[in-house]
């Protein structure tokens, strides 16, 4: 099994790649700061620790994401989420 390690954002953001027994995946963290995200195809993505203010397409608003909860992104979109404390965050990308 090989894993891919992504940093972006100057390392504010890091994870790990992998292909789960629910297809490709990573877990990753957010250090505080706004971020700017486009998909290339669905991703559901669920916090494991800390809080995700996620403002989604269509939405002129964000909602603040706790430990256990979810939220999809469409594919060929762009999301915005504000990190106030260090996340952690699981993102599964559906074919």
């Amino acid at each position: 099994m090989a894993f891919k390690v992504n940093e972006y954002f100057h390392g504010s953001v890091k994870s790990i790649g992998f292909e789960g027994e629910n297809g490709r995946a990573t877990i990753g963290v957010m250090g505080p700061g706004a971020y700017e995200f486009s998909t290339t195809t669905v991703e559901i993505m669920t916090v494991i620790d800390g809080a995700l203010a996620a403002r989604l397409p269509g939405e002129t608003t964000a909602a603040v994401y706790r430990a256990g909860d979810s939220f999809r992104v469409g594919s060929g979109e762009t999301f915005h989420l504000t990190v106030t404390v260090p996340s952690a965050y699981h993102c599964l990308y559906l074919a």
